[in-house]
């Protein structure tokens, strides 16, 4: 069934005499689900014509975009339907209405229901975790952050103590193996490597004794010039696959201001984990 819209100008102004009244820009409700698919319900954007759903790839050139076409749904409200299984390159997704032969207007964001997120598990039985979180920008319009990692490692909960970091974590897509470590590369020299060794189901790891991991990277090892080292899994050592170490199975589309974590005190330098915009973790050594 095609979606029919009242007549209205391109940048939402209703035709008619008299007075031109600006329509609302077209907001847009999401619903996750725990496969990774999103469902949006938009409000009708005032334009005649069969209706789409525009997600535009940030920065991308040429233009990289996904069309879902709108249908009717409930409180003559618009649906479209993101479905797990088309995939999302990683990235961030601006989205748009777009009416037939009109221009793609901006989306704003309603309210977003995001519980199924909250510590989500996938299977891991594809080979890869696919990840979608809708948010509001900071002009206030309606994005979605995507990630699509092959295979993954999700970190879960950190430790600070007795000066270094201990993490607990998970993989998906693949097995850990007897030789596994995870490294610790500085930023822009990555011949600068120091490794930590995996104890296998580290306390509170949900998943099999193939999936779940531990380890403790001691911050002495990481000093004393300042710089970033990005923690990477290496789950069957040198000759595996080299997976960058993230947390993306919630509800929090950027980290970085919002996962904060206490700094330690190494000889001359002040050494402390962090999340880059990315969602991966890091950590960060600092006069």
């Amino acid at each position: 069934m095609t979606a029919v819209f009242t007549r209205g100008t391109l940048d939402g102004s209703k035709e008619g005499a008299g007075a031109e009244v600006s329509a609302p820009a077209p907001r847009a409700d999401c619903i996750a689900d725990s496969a990774g698919g999103l469902t949006f319900d938009v409000t009708d954007p005032g334009e005649a014509g069969a209706a789409h759903l525009l997600l535009r790839l940030r920065d991308s050139d040429p233009a990289v975009e996904v069309r879902l076409p709108l249908t009717p749904a409930a409180d003559g409200r618009l649906r479209a339907a993101l479905p797990s299984s088309v995939e999302l390159p990683e990235g961030r997704w601006n989205a748009y209405a777009q009416v037939e032969g009109g221009e793609p207007r901006r989306l704003m964001p309603g309210v977003n229901d995001l519980r199924s997120l909250v510590d989500r598990a996938p299977s891991g039985s594809r080979g890869h975790v696919a990840v979608r979180i809708p948010y509001a920008t900071k002009q206030g319009n309606l994005s979605v952050r995507s990630w699509l990692r092959a295979p993954h490692a999700e970190v879960g909960e950190l430790s600070i103590a007795d000066g270094g970091l201990t993490a607990q974590g998970r993989v998906y897509g693949t097995s850990l193996g007897g030789a596994g470590y995870v490294e610790a590369v500085l930023r822009g020299e990555p011949g600068r490597v120091r490794r930590a060794g995996l104890a296998p189901e580290g306390p509170g790891v949900a998943g099999s004794s193939d999936s779940g991991f531990a380890f403790s990277l001691p911050y002495a090892e990481l000093g004393p010039e300042d710089g970033v080292w990005d923690l990477w899994l290496r789950p069957a050592g040198e000759e595996g696959p080299r997976i960058r170490l993230a947390r993306l199975l919630d509800d929090v589309a950027d980290k970085k201001p919002i996962f904060t974590y206490p700094v330690t005190r190494v000889d001359s330098v002040e050494v402390g984990p962090y999340y880059t915009v990315d969602n991966d973790l890091s950590v960060r050594v600092g006069a």
